[in-house]
């Protein structure tokens, strides 16, 4: 009977997992965010801003007129706030997005840089 009691006595466990980090830590980390900034110049209508900001930002008329009218009382108006990749995506469609066909020497696209928001880390 001596033999069956010490059969059933199991040796105490040692962890070998792995501490779990905090719940705070073990969320993902939200990337950085960028502004994509559209500039004035003298080669763009606001029917042209309006329509491009429809067309690649899917915003409406009035969104895009009031973005227009940024542009030109401002010099230049933040079109988006997002991530670095897309941020880059829509900077890029809007310099490929063509002349104004309502001004007759229209050199091109319009001209649009991202930067980094401020504060952010």
């Amino acid at each position: 009977m001596a033999e069956r009691d010490q059969a059933g006595v199991a040796e105490p466990l040692r962890r070998t997992g792995r501490r779990r980090k905090p719940r705070d830590e073990r969320r993902p980390k939200q990337q950085p965010r960028y502004h994509v900034i559209l500039w004035d110049d003298d080669d763009h209508t606001y029917g042209y801003v309006t329509t491009m900001m429809q067309q690649l930002f899917g915003y409406p008329r009035e969104r895009g007129f009031q973005i227009a009218n940024e542009v030109d009382t401002q010099g230049r108006a933040i079109v988006l706030t997002t991530t670095r990749e897309h941020a880059e995506l829509k900077r890029d469609q809007i310099h490929a997005f063509g002349k104004d066909g309502h001004i007759d020497d229209c050199q091109g696209s319009m001209w649009a840089t991202i930067e980094p928001v401020a504060g952010q880390g």
